[in-house]
Parts: C-alpha cells; sequence; structure tokens
C-alpha cells in the first residue's frame, strides 16, 4: 500500500515538475504583462495583440513558413521512415543491428553538427538555401524518429499473418497494403505526428541553414530574432498557449478514437 502512494506521488510530482512551466505560461498569458505580475489585472489583450501587432505580418509570414516546411518533411519523413522500417525489419538479425544503430546516429549525434554537416553539403551540392535547403534539413533528422516509431509495431506483429496473405493469392504488394500497412498504422500516424511536432519545434539546424539572403523565418527563429531584441513580449505567452493547447487536443482526440477502437476491436472478438 506504501509503495503504491509513493509510485502515484512520485508520478505526480514528475508531471509537475513536466507542465507547471506550460501552466505558468499560460496563466501569465491572461495578464499582458513580460514580467510575471498582474499589474494590468486579468485581460485577453496579449491575444487580441497577435492579430493587431506591429510584428503581426512576420508572425503570420513565420507561420505560414514553419506549417509549410513541417507539412511537407513530416508527409516525406512518414513515408520514407515507414518503408525504411518495414526493409530493415526484414532483414537479417546483424544487418538489421547495423542498419538500426546507424539509424539512431542523428538523434543521438549534437544538433549543431549536424546543422553544419547539412550547411556543408547544401553548399557543395549548390542546393539554395531557403525552403529547400530547411525541408531536405528537417527531413534527414525527422526520419530516423518514424523508423524507431514504426519498428517496435512490427516487431509485435505476427510474421504469419503476411505470409498467409501471401498464401490466399495475394501480390506482395497487396499483401503490405491491406495486412500490414493496418496494423502498423497507428505507429506510422504516431511517428508523422512526431515529426511534424520536431519540425515545427526545431531551431539549431533551422536558424543555420535557412540563408539570411532568403528572409525566411519560422516561429522558432522568429522568436530567438525578437526576444534577442526586447525580451518576450506578452503576445507571445498567448502563442504558446494556443500551440500547447492545440497540440494536446490532437494528442487526446487520437487517444481517445484509439482507446474507442481498441474496445470496438476486443467486443468484436
Amino acid at each position: 500500500m506504501v509503495k503504491k502512494i509513493l509510485a502515484k506521488c512520485y508520478i505526480y510530482l514528475i508531471l509537475l515538475l513536466l507542465y507547471a512551466p506550460v501552466l505558468l505560461i499560460i496563466v501569465y498569458s491572461f495578464s499582458n504583462t513580460s514580467n510575471f505580475s498582474w499589474r494590468n489585472g486579468f485581460t485577453f489583450d496579449a491575444y487580441v495583440s497577435i492579430f493587431t501587432s506591429s510584428k503581426t505580418p512576420q508572425l503570420w509570414a513565420a507561420v505560414k513558413n514553419t506549417l509549410i516546411i513541417a507539412v511537407i518533411s513530416s508527409l516525406v519523413s512518414t513515408v520514407m521512415g515507414t518503408a525504411a522500417a518495414i526493409g530493415i525489419f526484414n532483414l537479417k538479425r546483424r544487418a538489421r543491428a547495423v542498419i538500426e544503430n546507424v539509424n539512431q546516429l542523428p538523434i543521438i549525434n549534437s544538433e549543431v553538427v549536424m546543422a553544419v554537416a547539412l550547411l556543408i553539403l547544401f553548399t557543395t551540392l549548390n542546393i539554395p538555401l531557403g525552403y529547400p535547403s530547411l525541408i531536405l534539413g528537417h527531413i534527414s533528422f525527422c526520419t530516423p524518429y518514424v523508423v524507431l516509431s514504426i519498428l517496435p509495431k512490427l516487431q509485435q506483429m505476427d510474421p504469419n499473418i503476411y505470409e498467409a496473405a501471401l498464401d490466399l493469392g495475394a501480390s506482395p504488394a497487396k499483401a503490405m497494403i491491406k495486412v500490414v500497412l493496418p496494423i502498423i498504422m497507428p505507429s506510422v500516424i504516431a511517428g508523422g505526428l512526431l515529426a511534424f511536432t520536431l519540425s515545427m519545434d526545431d531551431f539549431i539546424i533551422t536558424q543555420i541553414n535557412k540563408g539570411a539572403a532568403s528572409g525566411i523565418n519560422t516561429l522558432s527563429t522568429f522568436i530567438y530574432s525578437d526576444a534577442r531584441i526586447k525580451g518576450l513580449e506578452p503576445f507571445w505567452f498567448a502563442i504558446f498557449s494556443i500551440i500547447f493547447v492545440i497540440v494536446l487536443t490532437v494528442v487526446l482526440i487520437i487517444n481517445i478514437k484509439k482507446d474507442k477502437k481498441e474496445k470496438t476491436d476486443e467486443k468484436s472478438n
């Protein structure tokens, strides 16, 4: 009994440490101050200033750039990562271990090193800095995460299911699309969402590879350039709060749908 109470207290403490800063940002987004005070009382001025500030055009341009890069890179990363995960899973044990270790290099490697390496590669190949370099750069570091998201699901899958589909007359491509993909689809979606989030969140690779002449800013680089001059203005707290609420809502919807599907499958079985 005591162990269970201590375990729950430990979990609640970790959750508090993780989410307390985010909750503080949400709370102070209604104060319209940047020094964490309530001298202006409770107000929605910070949210209104998102649309009325002098920086609104730059902000929405950064949001548009962020979404364009995140959507394209996450879609490509999801397709490439899914194909790569299936290919890695079907390799022999020794070759699979080698490729899995290689796949983890971009994850454990320093992001600064990867950003500079990508810049050298783009310069050597004469790839223009801007949208092309940013999309390629984001694909390069998002794809390994998609692979890692899908591989455990493939390892849990019964390999006889694919063989049974082949024995029943399905071609390898049809068996892959009709049998394997539906089984691993939750992991594919999770990997795609992770890639999208990582792309939106990235700063170092984006900052180094966007090119000064391109004039492209994402949310992360725009926040950096703006906060470096005047510090974080109140409307940034409102933006952070909106982003957190949107991400939390999407995650909750996906998990609720997943739970309902699992319950439906259990009842049908």
